[in-house]
């Protein structure tokens, strides 16, 4: 049979049979088939093929998975896709807006291309091009993941994304949006709202790197109240930079949904976040924790140094974190930071071995962290990240079982499909091993 590739459903939509069905409800992957009608999952059964030997598949694209495993979709809870694999922060700030966009759009293929088939934004470098970037996707102009757009971080003066130096104070130069005091924030959530974002971040904690303190806790709880108070008044979900125990403070105070980093989180935040852990995810971002502390020396942090010691001294106290919060029953999920020459996007899917091999997920564990909470997260809990019967098909056919060794998730020749809304990204090759039928 010819060795080539394939695309498109037939008229009766897909039938993916003798797959190993991963469903990420924590169940135990079981042998079956899923039919996909449409752009959703029409019906599970378990056991061997209805059709066996039979010619009769109704119109049907049948899909032979050949013992291959059948899985959502991963989804990343920690997106930038206007962070551009590039070595450092002023390479994706001083970017040309135009050139910028056409770069984002080539992250969003790779990310696609990674078997995340959705992921929440979580900053943009710039205004609107998260924006741009969800609309070209959902038209089907360009390739990506569904995708939810972030604005730029909105911080203080002097915080975390006010980057231009003390003589030149031009906006933009700053990869954050700067303000100060209620008011200014305000007309600053209201602006991002009015470009079509649906999230609003805000810098709650600095960031080493930048030197403001991981610890440091910079906007006052006005600041933080009415940017509340604007994003709920339009139903925007808030997300927060929050690497200090003061800044996950103030994300639960404020009802703040999406926590990234946290790793600071002190025992009474902890004791506050698991009381809401119903209303709250953690992203810790870890990646990039790792890659900065120990594979940064290409582009000038060597192991060892005072930034490198930082991050490992901070890496340290979020595996501590994680490990309580796990333990807590609190959700966390998987998204590293990913952007960065030492953290390329593409390889997003390494955080899922990382939570298993320093936080002490169980690899079903951590595909649900990639996954089912993935949905959660895209505010699509009852449609997104597992396989059910009416949920969207966004799925991945993988050779091997992830649920024995989840390394092979990082490798995209074992990642035979890629199925987002019904349509293949990445349709099965016709060989021996994998093939299909159609009426």
């Amino acid at each position: 049979m010819a060795d080539d590739s394939w695309s498109g459903n037939g008229s009766g939509g897909t039938l993916f049979t003798n797959v190993r069905i991963l469903d990420a409800t924590g169940d135990y992957p079981y042998t079956g088939e899923v039919l996909v009608q449409g752009n959703r999952i029409k019906q599970i059964t378990r056991g061997s093929s209805r059709f066996g030997s039979s010619s009769a598949y109704g119109g049907m694209t049948v899909i032979d998975g050949m013992g291959a495993t059948l899985m959502p979709g991963m989804i990343d809870a920690h997106l930038h896709l206007s962070w551009n694999n590039a070595p450092g922060i002023d390479p994706i700030q001083m970017m040309e807006t135009e050139e910028h966009m056409l770069v984002t759009m080539e992250m969003a293929k790779l990310v696609l291309d990674a078997g995340f088939t959705a992921g929440r934004g979580a900053a943009a470098a710039k205004p609107r091009l998260d924006v741009v970037a969800k609309k070209f996707i959902n038209q089907g102009r360009f390739p990506g993941p569904r995708y939810l757009a972030a604005g730029p971080e909105i911080t203080t003066v002097g915080g975390l994304g006010d980057s231009a130096p003390s003589h030149i104070p031009h906006e933009g130069l700053n990869l954050g949006l700067v303000v100060s005091g209620p008011e200014e924030i305000r007309r600053t959530v209201r602006t991002l709202i009015k470009y079509g974002v649906d999230s609003i971040k805000l810098n709650l904690s600095g960031e080493s790197i930048t030197g403001m303190g991981a610890e440091e806790t910079p906007m006052s709880e006005e600041e933080v109240a009415m940017a509340a108070q604007e994003a709920r008044c339009r139903n925007k979900v808030l997300s927060a930079h929050a690497r200090s125990s003061g800044s996950v403070k103030q994300c639960i105070r404020h009802g703040i949904q999406n926590i990234y980093h946290a790793s600071f989180a002190d025992e009474e935040a902890l004791d506050l976040l698991e009381a809401a852990k119903d209303k709250h995810f953690v992203a810790p971002g870890m990646a990039w924790l790792i890659n900065t502390a120990r594979h940064a020396e290409q582009w000038g942090i060597k192991p060892g140094s005072r930034l490198a010691m930082e991050y490992e001294r901070e890496l340290e106290m979020c595996i501590d974190t994680m490990k309580k919060m796990h333990r807590r029953g609190i959700r966390i999920c998987i998204g590293g930071d990913y952007g960065f020459a030492w953290t390329p996007q593409g390889t997003n899917a390494k955080d899922i071995q990382t939570f298993v091999d320093m936080l002490g997920f169980s690899p079903m564990e951590a595909i649900m962290a990639g996954t089912k909470y993935g949905g959660q997260i895209m505010n699509l809990g009852d449609e997104l990240g597992m396989i059910k019967e009416g949920y969207l098909a966004d799925v991945l056919l993988i050779d091997g079982d992830p649920t024995a060794d989840v390394r092979i998730l990082q490798d995209k020749n074992r990642i035979l499909a890629i199925m987002k809304d019904g349509k293949f990204h990445k349709a099965p090759r016709m060989n021996e091993q994998r093939r299909r039928l159609t009426a």
